[in-house]
């Protein structure tokens, strides 16, 4: 006789009772709707086999009934069937761990980048050639280094924006959910400023432009493409600019201010006014221009300096990032001298940033 009728459990019953699961919302995880703290947890989940489990009462929160809407609080505890899916793969409980060296190796490099860290934000220096994210035939980035900072209780620290793979600078990483809604909401209001230094073939004239547009991405290609308004995907793009310092009429120092967050855009920007960032092999599509002695082919843009509103509401994160070698190669072959200027911040409110 089994549970149901009074009597001992057969080996059925007990198996499927150990698989089922409990697990408390951690406050990093407080006001998150139920579906999408199961999508962060099981992302292999379908959204319909979800609702049927909370539907037949599988799925509960404190022992009641949920929704898919349904917020959850810290502390609650969430009750999980056997789902029949398979974990992400950094739950380290079903998936192969990384080695003890690889970690250490990966915390190391991460330890090398930093230029700022507290309880919620790191400030990164990433260098040019590493990617932010994977991508296909890609082994080692960013965003799995940081597995390596994953807590005891799962929670890894998330990046906030992007950098192209080649283009070295200034990254932010959030260290709880909060600090990355703060930090992403910054962003998306326009709160903060992203300055970035580049080198570009020739000197463009005004010495200080605002470059709009609106881009999309080549059918097949990588790179964006200047398109009408109203074509599909076009998204619209604005860049400030500012001709710092230039070597004759065949290179030039540029400051360059992303107002809006598409993909390439200062790259694209630079090209559409026919001054492309040296070292760009999507762009750079200047015909018999030749590089000046002693500079590398390797991309010139460095994501130079943020200031952003700190997640925890008090203060600003202001931090600066050094050139790569690269770039301060041709610095030094040109005479620049990087320690001589860093733009004045606007003011956050400034209505040339909310344009």
């Amino acid at each position: 006789m089994d549970a149901r009728h009074g009597g001992r459990p057969d080996a059925e019953f007990e198996k499927n009772m150990s698989a089922i699961e409990q697990k408390q919302v951690s406050a990093d995880e407080a006001g998150m709707r139920l579906d999408r703290w199961f999508k962060s947890h099981y992302p292999g989940l379908g959204f319909g086999h979800l609702q049927k489990l909370l539907r037949t009462g599988q799925v509960r929160v404190d022992g009641k009934r949920a929704e898919t809407n349904t917020r959850i609080a810290k502390g609650q505890m969430i009750r999980i069937p056997p789902l029949g899916v398979e974990l992400p793969a950094d739950d380290k409980k079903n998936a192969k761990p990384k080695s003890t060296k690889l970690i250490a190796d990966d915390r190391k490099a991460i330890e090398d980048m930093l230029l700022f860290e507290d309880s919620q934000v790191m400030v990164l220096n990433k260098p040019a050639g590493l990617a932010v994210q994977g991508g296909s035939g890609l082994k080692r980035h960013l965003d799995g280094m940081l597995d390596a900072y994953t807590d005891r209780k799962g929670n890894k620290p998330r990046l906030v924006h992007r950098l192209d793979r080649e283009t070295s600078g200034i990254i932010l990483v959030a260290r709880t959910r909060q600090a990355a809604q703060e930090l992403t909401k910054a962003f998306r209001h326009r709160n903060t400023q992203k300055i970035y230094w580049a080198i570009l073939a020739g000197v463009p004239k005004p010495f200080q432009g605002r470059i709009s547009t609106f881009l999309a991405r080549n059918d097949g290609e990588e790179r964006m493409q200047i398109v009408r308004q109203g074509d599909d995907e076009a998204q619209h793009a604005v860049s400030l600019y500012s001709v710092f310092e230039k070597s004759g009429q065949k290179l030039s120092w540029v400051t360059m201010k992303p107002v809006t967050g598409r993909t390439h855009q200062l790259r694209a920007h630079a090209a559409h006014i026919g001054h492309p960032i040296i070292g760009d092999d999507k762009y750079f599509n200047i015909e018999n221009w030749e590089l000046p002695g002693g500079i590398q082919n390797r991309l010139h843009l460095l994501a130079r300096r943020i200031v952003i509103p700190h997640p925890s509401g008090h203060g600003t994160i202001d931090v600066s990032a050094p050139l790569p070698p690269h770039m301060q190669q041709t610095w030094n072959l040109l005479g620049f001298d990087a320690t001589d200027y860093d733009p004045e911040v606007d003011d956050p409110d400034d209505a040339l940033n909310k344009r």
